[in-house]
């Protein structure tokens, strides 16, 4: 049995058709990311999910339990962690009092473990927080009672680098225990660290769901490349590279450098600028924007968002404080 099954999914506000016929299934011990632009309908999944809004049509199931059936949905939160994109705690308590709250509703198997991995400020009032310290607060809370599945929205969001690299690594070390994770993120990068597939959503119609490499081969890398002399195009024409343009072409003075996707294979584009002298050559992941207008085909914008897909603050019936924001 999956740990997340939806199946013809759907959600019209009249306005907005924000899911329509989404279907698929997260297995357990699987890291799953679910991406799309601000506006996409991820969020109205996600929300639908843990009953906040009911389905216009089709099903939703956590951990084999009806999310429509009050009942069974409250019996999946006690093995349910939420982390929202925006976090919201009361902010005139400390941290601590936040960690006893959370505790004396659904359970404290870890809080200590956790504290002194994330290193919220619990002695400060939440008024007082930073942006990252909020976060390390709601990392805290989701992971405190050991859940089965975690339901995360850009979890990384303000944390310094430091502190990204703690939580990919406790994720990957969770997954190993068993646990399911279903996330989305906006970082490409974090995506490839951690996930074993992902879906792609546009406009409420499900894109894809593949696994994150097969993923990754066909958004290409960013290239830029700068020579010590002029490089004619067609020499640059090989198969795998997209976009290509010289720095000029956007206004630059310089016409030696050039930018580009590749999808092909490195050694064929190393042995396609073997008889030019490099200054400078970098290869990174593409923009996850880049990533979307690979399935999307350019044809409408992927940026933006929709009135229909943005969230108030609210708390779940598990005691779980839940932050609103955009479809991210």
């Amino acid at each position: 049995m999956a740990a997340i099954e939806l199946e013809g999914l759907t959600k019209d506000f009249g306005a907005v058709l924000a899911n329509d016929d989404v279907t698929f299934d997260v297995e357990r011990g699987e890291i799953f990311g679910y991406l799309g632009p601000n506006g996409a309908g991820k969020t109205t999944t996600i929300r639908t999910l843990l009953g906040f809004l009911s389905p216009t049509a089709g099903t939703a199931r956590l951990l084999g339990h009806d999310v429509t059936d009050e009942g069974e949905l409250l019996e999946a939160k006690r093995k349910l962690g939420y982390l929202p994109d925006s976090p919201a705690f009361d902010e005139t308590a400390t941290g601590r009092e936040i960690i006893d709250l959370h505790g004396s509703i659904k359970g404290d198997e870890r809080s200590d473990e956790l504290l002194e991995l994330f290193e919220p400020p619990l002695d400060r009032e939440v008024r007082d927080y930073s942006r990252g310290n909020v976060q390390k607060l709601g990392l805290v809370t989701t992971f405190m009672h050991d859940p089965e599945l975690v339901i995360l929205d850009e979890p990384t969001s303000g944390l310094d680098p430091l502190l990204q690299q703690r939580f990919t690594e406790f994720v990957r070390d969770e997954r190993e225990q068993g646990l399911t994770v279903f996330f989305s993120s906006h970082i490409l990068g974090e995506v490839r660290k951690l996930c074993d597939r992902v879906g792609i959503i546009r406009n409420g119609r499900l894109v894809t769901v593949e696994p994150v490499d097969s993923l990754l081969n066909r958004s290409g890398k960013l290239v830029r490349l700068h020579a010590t002399e002029s490089i004619p195009i067609h020499d640059l024409e090989i198969d795998g590279v997209h976009d290509l343009a010289a720095a000029s072409d956007a206004g630059s003075s310089a016409d030696d450098e050039y930018v580009f996707t590749f999808t092909g294979d490195v050694n064929d584009l190393l042995a396609a600028l073997r008889e030019y002298r490099l200054i400078d050559l970098s290869i990174e992941e593409a923009p996850l924007e880049e990533v979307f207008m690979r399935f999307y085909g350019g044809e409408e914008e992927v940026a933006g968002g929709d009135q229909n897909d943005r969230v108030a603050a609210s708390v779940d019936t598990t005691g779980n404080d839940v932050g609103g924001g955009d479809d991210v």
